[in-house]
């Protein structure tokens, strides 16, 4: 019998400093918090063959998405349809903290990045890649 996997999300992303931890990779999701510093961002960016949905937690930013900017803050949630450029800023004085859902999973299990340069270092050097095989 399956163990129940279970998070207080909101709490979870709260605590985390880092830029991106991932928190749970599944066979077709994962589960990763986010922290983006005030005036920064997760960069622009395109997953072809991946599924995203962003929950935000706290803090005030931006959404752009498909060429559309939208804000956002506590309580939104945005999807990002495979293939569709996005982005998303801190606009305000404070954290922005969301916690977002892949599928399938986009980066290395149990990844911690500190900093956005630390995570785009990684993603670089080909040390963030998902798990294979699935």
């Amino acid at each position: 019998m399956a163990s129940v996997i279970h998070f207080t999300i909101a709490t979870v992303a709260e605590e985390s400093p880092d830029f991106r931890r991932v928190l749970w990779t599944g066979e077709n999701t994962q589960l990763v918090v986010m922290t983006i510093p005030p005036g920064g961002e997760i960069g622009e960016e395109v997953h072809e063959d991946i599924d995203q949905i962003l929950t935000f937690v706290s803090g005030v930013g931006e959404a752009k998405v498909g060429g559309a900017t939208k804000k956002v803050a506590q309580g939104d949630l945005v999807v990002v349809p495979a293939g569709t450029k996005h982005n998303f800023l801190n606009t305000g004085p404070n954290p922005l903290v969301l916690y977002t859902v892949y599928g399938p999973p986009e980066h290395a299990d149990g990844a911690v990045h500190h900093t956005k340069e630390e995570a785009d270092a990684a993603e670089e050097s080909g040390e963030d890649e998902p798990p294979t095989g699935n």
